[in-house]
């Protein structure tokens, strides 16, 4: 769809939040909300995708490296949004997907039906809708004699009869390019919020006597975007199950997922099992035939080969962890690199940070770390040596290959010449 550019509405403050940070900008399983909907966007296959910023701009272009960011100078509404993305989009003539930054719940099946829909009906413009039980808060969609929709009404200006229609906007649009810009240039802020409303470019192409569409969601829930922190923790739960069950269906065990957290960009294998009240965060690779909890905390850059079992509370970040190695109870591991058929006592610590940076712990294989050792980084512990139960191994102090360690500071005991 390399015809059509997503444009994502990110501008606004979102006051319902009472937070000084962007809307967007606040996470849901560690991602922020509007990284979900430019994923969706590259899920459908678009060509360009612009996000439009306004309130805490600079936050969100350091955010969004990477991605194209347009600035809306003054927060006169989403028709005004629009307008600030021309020339970003200069002489396009295809289709313009017109997304919402809070909408991160919205699937990539029903965007690509709602191009589809634009596309064989000719519409100058598509709708997504929803239908629901309570309106409130919404704009209404008003059709014509024909079906075709004549305008959409925000809740402020809408009449009785008007706010007893059931549906609902949901602020997803498809857009013939041209016709788009050619209606926004038309609309005027005489509204009681007076900004430009996007939503009047409807009322414009209709009078116009142009085909607008409606395409309805079938789960309303998905499309409609988040305005408050009640929003927020409702989507996580939705989206939290989403991943469990997904990672279930692969082949992954989760004993209990009321108690477990796992956020997107995850990958486990299957035959893993994870136990309850685990927490794994964004961008950790887990093998296949682990055993992960329970009351374990995986963080971002950690990978863990097949067979590695992770016991209660031991937190791992930045981690590479070998195969078969055993990692069971009370331990942090930070910046480190494990061997396989390692095991690494209770209550074992990397002390990776010297107050300046993060330093590197390596552990070779089949190493054997006692219970309350401490490793200051930058170390390496050589294959199969030993360190005894609350030894501390001061930085730079290198174990060799076989050797056996004790005490405060670690002293070579024993040492097995290859």
């Amino acid at each position: 769809m390399k015809d059509t550019a997503a444009v994502i509405l990110a501008a606004g403050r979102g006051t319902r939040m009472k937070s000084e940070i962007p809307k967007v900008l606040h996470p849901i399983l560690g991602k922020p909300m509007i990284e979900y909907v430019i994923d969706t966007a590259k899920e459908v296959g678009v060509g360009d995708i612009i996000v439009v910023a306004g309130f805490g701009k600079e936050l969100l272009k350091d955010a969004l490296k990477g991605t194209k960011v347009v600035i809306q100078k003054e927060l006169l509404g989403s028709g005004d949004a629009m307008n600030a993305v021309r020339p970003a989009l200069g002489r396009f003539g295809g289709d313009v997907l017109v997304m919402c930054g809070d909408a991160p719940l919205l699937e990539r099946d029903t965007l690509k039906n709602l191009i589809k829909r634009h596309r064989a009906s000719q519409a100058s413009a598509t709708v997504l809708t929803a239908n629901v039980n309570n309106p409130t808060g919404y704009g209404r969609i008003v059709k014509d004699s024909r079906g075709f929709v004549a305008k959409i009404v925000e809740e402020l200006e809408a009449d009785i009869t008007q706010k007893c229609i059931s549906e609902i906007n949901t602020g997803t649009y498809c857009f013939k390019a041209k016709e788009l810009f050619g209606a926004l240039d038309e609309i005027k802020p005489d509204n009681k919020k007076k900004e430009y409303f996007l939503t009047d470019a409807i009322a414009v192409l209709h009078k116009r006597g142009k085909r607008v569409e409606a395409v309805a969601v079938e789960d309303a829930d998905t499309a409609i975007g988040i305005n408050s922190r009640r929003d927020l923790a409702e989507a996580t739960k939705i989206l939290k199950e989403k991943i469990l069950n997904s990672l279930m269906d692969s082949g992954v065990t989760i004993i209990d997922p009321s108690t477990t957290l796992i956020s997107p960009d995850v990958r486990i294998a299957r035959d893993t099992v994870i136990y309850p009240n685990t927490i794994i965060e964004r961008g950790v690779d887990i093998g296949g035939y682990c055993r992960i909890g329970p009351f374990a905390r995986i963080r971002s850059g950690v990978r863990l080969d097949d067979m590695v079992e992770i016991g209660n509370f031991v937190e791992l970040v930045r981690t590479r962890v070998g195969s078969r190695t055993k990692i069971k109870h009370h331990a942090y591991l930070g910046d480190a690199a494990v061997g396989a058929d390692v095991n690494i006592g209770a209550g074992t610590i990397t002390a990776n940070f010297d107050g300046k940076k993060k330093n590197k712990t390596i552990i070779e294989d089949g190493a054997a770390i006692g219970v309350g050792s401490i490793l200051i980084a930058p170390v390496e512990v050589g294959a199969g040596s030993t360190v005894g139960a609350g030894c501390v191994v001061p930085k730079g102090r290198n174990i060799p290959r076989g050797a056996t360690v004790v005490g405060v500071p670690a002293r070579i005991l024993k040492k097995v010449h290859s």
